[in-house]
């Protein structure tokens, strides 16, 4: 039986990942993460309340479990909120990582962490996983940063970079791009995208599988888990108003400069998934055949 601590088990990925491991008979999990248990299920794992950048509380319960992975999916996502508070996203997106990894030397532990498109100036997407980094934002630097410790580390690490992760579970904290336009069509209110970023929008279940499959398979390494198509993000809101029956007429057009954002975006990041696809044995899809799994699940 393989032990596994997940770190941020209360977001859209830990929880998912709690939905695919927790029925295994094969995984024994412990979830780290700060407040109470969202997860509706409370049988079959162990859930533990902290701070997450309490270095010694995470110590203390870390190396008590003495788990064989570890998989990090808390981080500071809020780009322009990065910008604004520095601190607090080094503090989460760079320490923790740096103290997960000193506890996976000691305990000798396989750290798996989540990156992003981010870390790319989107200047020549779709990119491989080593294709050169040139962050744009805080954010993008914070989980270059994070990177960059990982590689020269001494431990077994598998980082799976993706691109705007969506989905659902039982009690969301956040909202992400699919449900918002869903929402706000459903609504008929009037929403503005921008015509000009091109991204690969990830289905949260492919993550938590493709996280699966590096403990199943004891991959070690730098991968790229997307859908595997680049569309504009108009583009993107306009499939979801199409997969949902919904007036798309209410998604009007408009480019990046007009936005003002704190932080840069990159214009087209987009990844190439070969490297996954043969290595992690992973299949990917289309964004709209993704978002009709969703649909499916959500009904």
């Amino acid at each position: 039986m393989k032990k596994i601590v997940i770190t941020g088990s209360n977001g859209l990925l830990g929880q998912s990942l709690l939905d695919l491991l927790v029925p295994n008979s094969n995984y024994q999990v412990t979830a780290i993460s700060r407040g109470e248990n969202r997860y509706p299920i409370s049988e079959g794992y162990s859930y533990h309340s902290i701070e997450l950048t309490n270095k010694a509380q995470l110590t203390e319960i870390i190396t008590t479990v003495a788990p064989d992975y570890i998989i990090n999916t808390a981080a500071m996502t809020n780009v322009d909120a990065c910008e604004d508070n520095k601190e607090e996203c080094y503090e989460i997106n760079v320490s923790l990582v740096e103290n997960l990894i000193n506890i996976s030397e000691k305990i000798n532990a396989h750290l798996i962490h989540i990156s992003t498109d981010f870390i790319f100036d989107g200047n020549s997407g779709p990119y491989s996983e080593d294709a050169q980094p040139n962050p744009l934002s805080y954010y993008g630097e914070t989980k270059l940063l994070s990177e960059q410790r990982l590689l020269k580390s001494n431990i077994k690490f598998t980082i799976l970079r993706t691109i705007l992760v969506y989905g659902k579970v039982h009690d969301m904290s956040r909202n992400n791009i699919v449900l918002w336009v869903k929402k706000m069509l459903e609504d008929k209110k009037e929403i503005t995208i921008v015509d000009d970023q091109y991204r690969m929008p990830t289905y949260v279940e492919d993550l938590a599988l493709a996280c699966k499959q590096a403990i199943d398979l004891n991959e070690t390494g730098v991968f790229n888990v997307s859908s595997n198509t680049l569309l504009s993000i108009y583009e993107i809101a306009y499939q979801i108003a199409s997969v949902f029956n919904l007036d798309a007429s209410y998604i009007k057009p408009i480019p990046t400069s007009i936005l003002n954002q704190k932080a840069k975006r990159p214009p087209k990041t987009g990844f190439i998934l070969d490297k996954t696809t043969e290595v992690l044995q992973l299949k990917f899809n289309s964004f709209k055949e993704d978002l009709h799994r969703f649909k499916e699940k959500l009904t």
